[in-house]
């Protein structure tokens, strides 16, 4: 990571960041609150480097690549929950409710890691319901990037580019059944782009 490391923490010194509504997620902190944040896959970069150092665990995909990002994120200040939606769904899901359950804030990517995206799947809701914590959504507007060819549309903001972060309210889920979190994924997927549109209009 010292190659890497060095060309990110350059290109990042440049950014300008922009943070709006984050008054609950500052008032949930002071209390000691944990919260599971959920951002699209997308925008992680500019997101994970904004929150980095804050001790956030972060779910790290068990597939070919996944070492290579747990190095990343390790070194940028986070800590490791192992498993996806894909593969180790179960592993992932029992890290997720055990980290939260100690106190811990967890980012999740409700449309990782193969999409489609910004489609919100069951697990964020699941994971939430039986930590009985928020979700609290994260998302970043960014004036200027490079956007990849993925099924994300990755983003790596390019130098001096203006970052806002919005956050969505807190929102607590009760559902006795994975049917029912997974029903509820139409109204999270709303509370994502109304923090979006804040973000893009900030």
């Amino acid at each position: 990571m010292v190659g890497g490391g060095g060309l990110l923490r350059a290109l990042s010194a440049t950014w300008r960041y922009k943070v709006v509504d984050d008054s609950e997620v500052k008032k949930m902190r002071k209390d000691h609150s944990p919260i599971l944040f959920a951002l699209w896959h997308g925008q992680m970069l500019p997101l994970l480097w904004y929150h980095r150092n804050q001790g956030v665990a972060v779910v790290v995909s068990e597939h070919n690549d996944g070492e290579i990002i747990a190095r990343i994120l390790e070194w940028m200040g986070y800590r490791l929950i192992r498993g996806s939606t894909s593969r180790g769904a179960d592993r992932a899901l029992l890290g997720i409710v055990k980290t939260l359950k100690q106190g811990n804030d967890v980012a999740i990517t409700p449309d990782g890691p193969r999409g489609p995206a910004r489609k919100f799947a069951p697990g964020a809701v699941v994971a939430a319901n039986r930590a009985g914590v928020p979700i609290i959504p994260a998302l970043a507007h960014v004036d200027r990037a490079w956007k990849l060819s993925s099924w994300d549309g990755f983003i790596i903001p390019k130098p001096f580019a203006r970052i806002t972060i919005a956050y969505g309210p807190p929102t607590r889920i009760q559902v006795p059944t994975t049917r029912q979190a997974a029903a509820e994924a139409p109204r999270l997927e709303g509370l994502m782009s109304d923090a979006l549109d804040i973000a893009c209009a900030s």
